[in-house]
């Protein structure tokens, strides 16, 4: 394909083409920016396809025309420009001219007029001209020089192309659509003239005026509509003809592409967090960096400089695994690096840790406590954490994907790790820190230290704009990093022979199961191999295929087999059962004894606070947050978690708490009612959706109502509530019906989320925590519902997990002080876990229950239920 001398992007329509295909995308300030962002990636993408030597982007003015003034109705039938598209032309006007694009919008005149002088001044001068467009009146203007490129399906229309799409040459176009109208325009044509109608008596005629000579000659209802409306036809031919004589300050040969202000790209690509965009950049020459590495006198020299109480950063060397060094960095100093030693006889560095163990003096960095834990394996302890980037950042967005350094360096400040540190050759190159040449390590171990600063001064600017989400920073998250520190460091003790002898007891139901699927099947095959499954279940045995994988095969998830289980067939049932063991064996009865430290003889779970959008801790290495509670092969993995001699466990567990915000939330009168008289709520509910006194409601009628409670807060449909109860759809939504008839105010809080989240793109907990919606008005159904049910979901999850977090704060604090033989040593979901010593099981139950209930004040009481056992289970 030839490429232009000159492209011309009809940039009116690019937005709104962006607006409409990209999701509703938004940065951590709440900002709009999707219809930014797609507008740039099909620039870029023009660009590339066209290469041309010159080139523009026009926009429409905005303001009126000399055909609005011409023809009142004109347009009178566009919607007025969508607010979140309006915010983001501003940020576009400078981006456009950044990328070394030329952008044009002349005051009082359409982008079609501007584009129509360009074109025709272009094709006199003999440069071959390309118009990005989806808009037909611009066919009017194709010529030997000039051509339609439609950028979205790479067609490219000449003279025989518009005459195939419309019937008429490019010089009839105007006419033609004088004849039939065109309604983007609100310009109506002449009733009953159609497509074919038109171009027929174009091409017999040749032009509207001679048609109008001849209309005499033209029969039917046709020939008498012409005539009846041709007073208006010269009108709608002058609003259709594009004017080519613009007064223009800019002539073709002065759109030459410009190199991109690359600094300015960066500090927008960073504001809008088009993490991509910024990566494709160049990166930033950087000046000759001196990173320090400290011997014992430059250490010295180091702390002798840091004041007081004066906060540094601190970073390790790998970021994960035992560290062999350290980056320091602290407000106007140098970045310098401190190998590890390995003889720690130094009075020197006898000094420096207990500069690390001194709580007075500040430590930020990002996740400091996965520093702390790399510390201590090396023997060091750090206390006085008081700033984590990553803690920050999450705050910000906690749906962010990506809160490693690296991608908040590349997001944040403009520049990767390996730029910062201006590493070179293989160094830039390592996937690993392993892989940087040792001369360039000390470089890259300050320079983890200098980001962390970097991006603490970033963040702090940024949640000082944002008082609730900087309490939620400073009051609950910094805090419970040295909490969860301490739970890590403890760990929890475990019987391996209970499950050792729990993995032979699952491996031998695992077998029988093997064997009443393959007889079921009717011959042997591996019910680990879903390619086999897939043969028995869907070409041996017929079943209905109700999925497909991403590649068109049948799939057999689990969604599909419980589907198929669940319409009476034998064996999904038999495969989901394997399936459900052997998960538990690999994950939990096979793999915890491999996870006891061989040093304390305890697992040691590592906490996340940074990784699930609402707030809710979660584990790993072990999960213990998937562990089924509701299975004897559940709860005899719980047997398993044990206390230490002379110990018991003590499991305080908040009751219903979700339900408890839920009516905390929605102020809906009958459930306030319910958790302040401390009724059964499901047997309450119960009684709402039947009519019935409480005391006359059946097991059967409690579980269904058990099913509405919790499945209303994750947003469940009447679809999906008949599948968990076994009922009919219709049934399912009766019940839903009576329910909100009950709880109105439930009904009326729910709605109120979803209008929220709507209207601002995240919702909130309690405490200010902020989930951001990017699918909430996703046009694709799909990903909207999936939106509004975790909008729906969001506050009350994350208020529990929020307050739980308040409450193991506060209870730590009164360990430390009152209760120093008291091990706080596990949370899952509504959870807490405590070692304590028997003699002292009487006198801590208490106030553990005050501290827990009352970490807030809500309108229905906080429950917890504590239970006392020698293993987690019995705890119960």
């Amino acid at each position: 394909m030839n490429k232009p001398d000159l492209l011309l992007i009809d940039g009116t329509a690019y937005l709104y083409r962006a607006y409409h295909a990209m999701p509703r995308l938004s940065n951590t300030r709440g900002e709009p920016t999707g219809a930014i962002l797609g507008v740039i990636q099909m620039l870029h993408k023009v660009l590339e396809t066209c290469q041309p030597m010159y080139a523009a982007m026009i926009w429409d003015s905005g303001g009126e025309t000399f055909r609005d003034t011409l023809y009142g109705q004109y347009k009178a039938n566009r919607p007025a420009m969508p607010e979140a598209l309006v915010q983001q032309i501003a940020p576009l006007e400078i981006l456009i001219p950044a990328l070394g694009v030329p952008l044009l919008r002349v005051p009082g005149v359409e982008a079609d007029d501007v584009i129509a002088t360009l074109a025709t001044q272009a094709a006199a001068r003999g440069l071959r001209t390309w118009i990005d467009t989806a808009d037909k009146d611009l066919a009017q203007l194709v010529s030997p020089h000039i051509q339609l490129f439609h950028s979205n399906n790479g067609e490219l229309w000449d003279r025989e192309a518009v005459r195939q799409k419309f019937g008429v040459a490019p010089e009839q176009l105007g006419d033609y659509l004088s004849l039939v109208g065109d309604a983007s325009d609100h310009i109506p044509g002449i009733p009953g003239w159609g497509k074919k109608t038109a171009a027929k008596w174009l091409q017999t005629y040749g032009s509207l005026e001679k048609l109008l000579e001849r209309a005499q000659e033209i029969p039917g209802r046709a020939g008498q509509s012409l005539r009846a409306h041709r007073d208006q036809l010269p009108r709608f031919r002058q609003l259709i003809q594009l004017k080519t004589d613009v007064p223009l300050e800019q002539t073709p040969e002065s759109l030459k592409l410009n190199p991109p202000d690359l600094p300015l790209l960066r500090d927008w690509y960073r504001r809008l967090e088009f993490e991509r965009l910024l990566d494709s950049l160049p990166p930033v020459p950087e000046e000759a960096r001196h990173y320090v590495r400290l011997d014992s006198a430059a250490l010295e020299n180091w702390m002798n400089g840091l004041a007081r109480g004066q906060p540094f950063a601190l970073a390790v060397v790998p970021p994960t695994g035992t560290p062999w060094g350290l980056g320091l960095c602290k407000a106007g100093g140098e970045a310098v690096y401190l190998p590890l030693p390995e003889d720690a006889a130094d009075p020197v560095w006898h000094r420096f840790q207990a500069l690390l163990e001194n709580p007075e003096q500040p430590k930020l960095g990002h996740d400091l406590k996965g520093i702390s834990r790399g510390l201590r394996q090396r023997g060091l302890q750090l206390r006085g954490m008081a700033q984590d980037v990553l803690l920050a950042a999450y705050v910000l967005d906690s749906t962010a994907r990506q809160l490693d350094l690296e991608s908040l360096a590349r997001k944040h400040l403009g520049r990767t790790l390996a730029d910062w540190a201006a590493l070179t050759g293989k160094g830039r190159k390592a996937r690993s820190v392993e892989a940087i040449p040792e001369p360039q390590l000390a470089r890259y171990g300050a320079a983890r230290a200098e980001v962390s600063w970097a991006l603490h001064e970033t963040f702090s600017a940024c949640l000082r704009e944002e008082p609730q989400l900087l309490r939620l920073y400073a009051d609950l998250e910094i805090p419970l990093v040295a909490v969860l520190d301490r739970m890590e460091e403890h760990g929890v003790a475990l019987d391996c022979a209970r499950l050792q002898a729990q993995s032979q007891q699952l491996a031998r139901r695992m077998q029988v199961l093997e064997r009443e699927a393959q007889a079921v099947a009717g011959h042997p095959f591996n019910l680990n191999s879903p390619k086999q499954i897939r043969a028995v279940l869907f070409q041996e045995l017929g079943l209905p295929v109700l999925e497909k994988t991403p590649k068109g095969e049948a799939s057999t998830a689990e969604s599909v087999l419980q589907a198929l289980a669940e319409s009476g067939e034998r064996l999904p049932q038999l495969i989901l059962d394997y399936r459900r063991l052997a998960k538990l064996k690999s994950t939990y009865t096979d793999r915890l004894p491999q996870q006891i430290d061989p040093q304390t003889g305890r697992v040691h779970t590592i906490y996340h606070q940074a990784v699930t959008a609402t707030g809710r801790l979660s584990s790993s290495d072990p999960n213990l947050q998937n562990i089924p509670i509701r299975t004897e092969e559940g709860r005899q993995i719980r047997r398993a978690f044990v206390a230490s001699p002379g110990d018991r466990l003590l499991a305080a567990d908040y009751s219903q708490i979700e339900l408890r915000i839920l009516a905390h939330l929605s102020r809906e009168e009958r459930l306030l009612a319910a958790f302040q008289q401390d009724w059964d709520i499901h047997r309450a509910t119960a009684a709402e959706v039947w009519h019935l006194p409480l005391e006359a409601v059946s097991a059967e009628q409690r579980r269904a109502a058990k099913a509405i409670n919790f499945g209303l807060l994750y947003g469940m449909s009447a679809f999906g509530l008949a599948r968990q109860i076994g009922v009919p759809r219709e049934e399912a939504q009766t019940y839903l019906e009576r329910y909100f008839q009950r709880y109105p105010g439930v009904q009326a809080y729910l709605e109120q989320l979803r209008t929220q989240a709507r209207r601002n793109g995240y919702v909130e907990t309690l405490f200010g925590r902020r989930l951001y919606l990017r699918d909430i008005d996703h046009s694709n159904q799909a990903r909207r519902a999936a939106a509004e049910r975790a909008a729906i979901n969001a506050p009350m999850q994350g208020t529990a997990a929020d307050l739980i977090k308040k409450a193991m704060i506060a209870l730590d604090a009164w360990i430390q002080a009152e209760a120093p033989a008291v091990r706080m040593i596990l949370q899952v979901h509504d959870e807490l876990v405590f070692e304590v010593p028997e003699a002292q099981l009487a006198q801590v139950q208490e106030p553990i229950r005050r501290l827990m209930e009352n970490v807030a004040q809500l309108a229905v009481p906080l429950k917890v239920e504590i239970g006392v056992g020698k293993n987690w289970e019995e705890a119960h």
